[in-house]
């Protein structure tokens, strides 16, 4: 048997060219692109660019903290009209834009805090005993005595702030 060759068509060199002039004037236009970018902020100075762009991210972040908050409680109380798909992004918008302080010098010592921890303590309580079949058998069940008392624990400790708040 012989070798067998092939034909190149005369529209594959034409294709060719094409991309090729394509990707050329790509090229042109990146460069042209970066040499305005680099005038227009060359005259500001890195100083302030650097500044705007950090001013930028904090304003994203006080935004992200409410996003977060608000992918929290979507998913915490209304679990059925939380998209899987959305599970993802709102995990690491908390974890990336959410700082401890946030929470800590805003809403944990106050009054607002022990009101949002005695809910979200009741309604794990709430929770924990429907799915166990009832409250005698949220201490029968395996790992039940365990997560029973600390769902307790954690509707008791707001209940107990409250009642030193308001004495």
């Amino acid at each position: 048997m012989g070798k067998i060759g092939y034909q190149t068509m005369k529209t594959d060199r034409l294709t060719d060219d094409l991309i090729e002039s394509d990707l050329n004037e790509l090229r042109i236009a990146a460069k042209k692109l970066a040499s305005h970018a680099f005038k227009l902020g060359g005259g500001l100075g890195l100083g302030t660019t650097l500044f705007r762009f950090l001013a930028f991210l904090a304003a994203m972040g006080e935004v992200g903290k409410w996003i977060a908050f608000i992918a929290v409680v979507l998913r915490l109380f209304f679990p059925r009209h939380f998209p899987d798909w959305l599970e993802m992004p709102g995990s690491l918008i908390l974890l990336l834009v959410v700082s401890p302080s946030f929470f800590a010098y805003t809403i944990r010592d106050g009054l607002v805090g022990v009101i949002i921890c005695l809910a979200i303590g009741c309604y794990l309580l709430q929770e924990h005993i429907r799915a166990s079949g009832g409250f005698r058998n949220s201490f029968t069940r395996s790992h039940g005595i365990s997560n029973t008392v600390g769902i307790i624990l954690l509707f008791v400790y707001p209940v107990w702030c409250l009642v030193l708040y308001f004495l």
